[in-house]
């Protein structure tokens, strides 16, 4: 039987990058990408906000996606 090798990237724990905290990305200073732009705008519109800026960063705009999905009782 062959031995299983240990995966780190499928271990579910706090220090993943899925909960990485934005101001911590090395890419958070980039422009916000298409696909936040388009939820973010989306959930604007739910919520009866003012649209995004442009030319907000990809981490200005992850915390701006994680506000409004609060605001909207959204996980």
């Amino acid at each position: 039987m062959a031995e299983q090798l240990h995966n780190p990237k499928l271990d579910e724990h706090p220090a993943s990058n899925t909960e990485k905290d934005p101001n911590d990305w090395v890419s958070g200073d980039d422009p916000m990408t298409g696909a936040q732009a388009s939820y973010l705008t989306t959930l604007c519109e739910e919520a009866g906000e003012e649209l995004p800026a442009s030319d907000l960063s990809k981490a200005e705009a992850s915390m701006r996606i994680d506000e409004l999905k609060s605001k909207l009782g959204r996980e």
